[in-house]
């Protein structure tokens, strides 16, 4: 009987957040401009809102997303102990179809990039490289 109780409790609870994370809305703001060489400033300015300061998918956004963003201090763990440097840049270059992509949840940084740098694809692989190598030191060991 109790752990029926604490079951439903939990099942309750989490349902509750559920609802409470599906009102928030999230506030778009303009792009604001990053150095392209710093992938560590890029990923604090562009991807913490969402992923967290840290990496792990706990930033003040994600609540009010449908799918809660991707841990990305585990990417290299869930891939046999590799961390996967095209996947990350495709998906980060938008040149990689993610199913939070498919409804906007998560910006198309490529394309972001662009206006950011002018224009100048050199500058967009650049910020891509950049923001994959930081995302790959921060992999869990």
């Amino acid at each position: 009987m109790r752990t029926r109780i604490a079951a439903l409790l939990v099942v309750s609870a989490s349902a509750c957040g559920l609802l409470y994370a599906q009102g928030k809305a999230i506030k778009k703001v303009p792009l604001t401009q990053t150095p392209a060489t710093s992938g560590e400033q890029m990923f604090k300015t562009y991807c913490a809102v969402c992923h967290g300061s840290d990496g792990r998918g706990n930033g003040p956004a994600a609540t009010a997303l449908k799918t809660m963003p991707t841990n990305l201090t585990q990417l290299a763990i869930r891939n046999s102990g590799t961390f996967p440097e095209d996947r990350v840049a495709n998906v980060i270059g938008a040149t990689s179809p993610v199913a939070a992509h498919g409804t906007q949840e998560m910006p198309v940084w490529g394309d972001l990039f662009k206006s950011v740098s002018g224009g100048a694809q050199d500058l967009v692989f650049l910020r891509v490289v950049n923001l994959t190598n930081y995302i790959k030191s921060i992999q869990a060991k």
